[in-house]
């Protein structure tokens, strides 16, 4: 029996699926999406402001370059010492960063802000998707990540919206500050949490000490792939949707999130208890296709009515990648090793998003007429995601044959 041995492992886990556990870390992940999330329709503009305005790209690709690198370290703690501290590290990065926001108000100290509150989404969600495939049953894994997907999507909704409204009616201090209190009402879900590494290992420094072997779980390449070419859109979506909101008439900026993640919630859990029952790869299909047409709609019709349609179709599209990969990615990895998948899916999901935000960013420079050719782009690469899915099951056929 290894340091990773979990509850599970020993036989002690549930048959149900709504533990007070499942439910506890759902409600948290709401809290910590809602947080983080809140904040983003409104810092293009508190950038601007600043007289940052040519750095609007870094806001989201800082964010996710920390959120990146930081994954093979919270992965690694995740399985030595425990999914608690780790979910709990990365809510309270996200306490600090809202008391610090309105403290550093110069451009490069806000940047350094971004760069230090990428921390907070390379622990929680690493330790959140571990600590939920610990309590729930192995054959409703897929319907659990799907539900508890529909927390977090539903803080990502929530926030922007609630995000837009303080500051419509306050300033942005008070945004900060509220970012800062729900993040803390995450922390103090998350300390009820029984913990479920049984053999875990006390903090040293020297777990921060990170071989090759360690970055990358091999196993998992095939999702992170997938992940990677699903996500760039999404950093581009973080990136320009406020100001595509904005210029095709909408005073919240937050509506776009709205729609989308309304959309999502209807079919992740469908969409999880489809991929137990026929497979990861061939509902993930699916959900790229549906994220490929969502873009390709954003694109063709720069209208509200073409934002909020483009909005639910590539929020239904969502609903079903996301569960599929998250269950897909646990399917690969090796007993023992989970955080390690689930911390290198993660990575590509940063890369994405990361790289999504950088380039369409640098590319867009507050000219609106360039954000239809970079939706065109990015469902170009869900259709290479498609592609690849196909090539990936028609290797796995030869192999058995």
């Amino acid at each position: 029996m290894g340091l990773t041995t979990t509850k599970k492992e020993l036989g002690t886990s549930k048959s149900h699926l709504f533990t007070s556990k499942f439910v506890l870390v759902c409600v948290a992940s709401l809290f910590f999406s809602a947080s983080y999330n809140m904040l983003i329709p409104e810092l293009p503009s508190y950038l601007s402001a600043m007289g940052g305005a040519e750095y609007i790209g870094l806001i989201i690709a800082l964010f996710t370059l920390t959120a990146g690198l930081s994954r093979p370290f919270s992965g690694k703690l995740t399985d030595t010492i425990g999914r608690k501290p780790v979910l709990l590290f990365g809510a309270f990065v996200c306490v600090a960063c809202g008391v610090l926001y309105p403290v550093l108000t110069t451009v490069y100290g806000f940047l350094l802000l971004r760069l230090f509150h990428g921390f907070s989404t390379g622990f929680t969600p690493t330790a959140a998707s571990t600590y939920v495939s610990d309590v729930v049953p192995a054959n409703r894994l897929g319907e659990a990540m799907g539900i508890q997907g529909i927390a977090f999507s539903t803080g990502l909704a929530l926030g922007p919206a609630l995000g837009s409204l303080i500051k419509l009616h306050f300033n942005y201090s008070v945004l900060f500050y509220c970012s800062s209190l729900i993040a803390l009402l995450a922390a103090l879900l998350m300390v009820n949490l029984r913990e479920t590494l049984i053999e875990k290992q006390a903090f040293k420094i020297r777990l921060l000490r990170i071989s090759k072997d360690e970055i990358i779980a091999k196993e998992a390449f095939p999702a992170a792939v997938v992940t990677f070419l699903a996500y760039v859109a999404f950093g581009v979506i973080l990136t320009l949707i406020p100001d595509w909101t904005e210029a095709v008439g909408f005073e919240n900026k937050g509506v776009f999130f709205i729609v989308f993640t309304l959309t999502s919630l209807l079919v992740r859990v469908v969409a999880g208890r489809l991929s137990d029952i026929y497979g990861r790869t061939s509902i993930i299909l699916y959900g790229l296709g549906l994220l490929c047409l969502g873009l390709l709609v954003i694109a063709f019709f720069a209208t509200s009515t073409g934002l909020l349609v483009g909005a639910g179709i590539y929020g239904l599209g969502m609903g079903i990648v996301s569960p599929g990969i998250n269950a897909w990615t646990i399917d690969l990895s090796i007993p023992g090793h989970k955080g390690k998948a689930i911390a290198t899916m993660f990575i590509a999901l940063e890369a994405g998003i990361g790289l999504g935000a950088l380039l369409s960013g640098w590319y867009y420079h507050e000219k609106l007429e360039r954000i239809p050719i970079v939706m065109y782009a990015c469902a170009l690469l869900s259709i290479c995601g498609i592609f690849y899915i196909i090539w990936l099951n028609h290797q796995r056929k030869m192999e058995n044959s």
